[in-house]
């Protein structure tokens, strides 16, 4: 499953977008500014590290 870099980028956006929707509602200034960069993190990281999961 993890082969399918369809369904690894869909979960790095997924938490990304759950992220970004928090810092939206919740959060205010700089923290909120952190968040989105979490976010942005999160979708570009985690497809990363799910290919090196599914290579092992």
């Amino acid at each position: 499953m993890l082969r399918n870099p369809l369904v690894r980028w869909g979960i790095g956006a997924s938490g990304a977008v759950m992220i970004a929707a928090v810092s939206y509602f919740f959060l205010t200034g700089i923290t909120q500014l952190i968040a989105y960069g979490m976010a942005v993190m999160d979708l570009v990281v985690t497809p990363l590290f799910l290919k090196y999961a599914a290579e092992q």
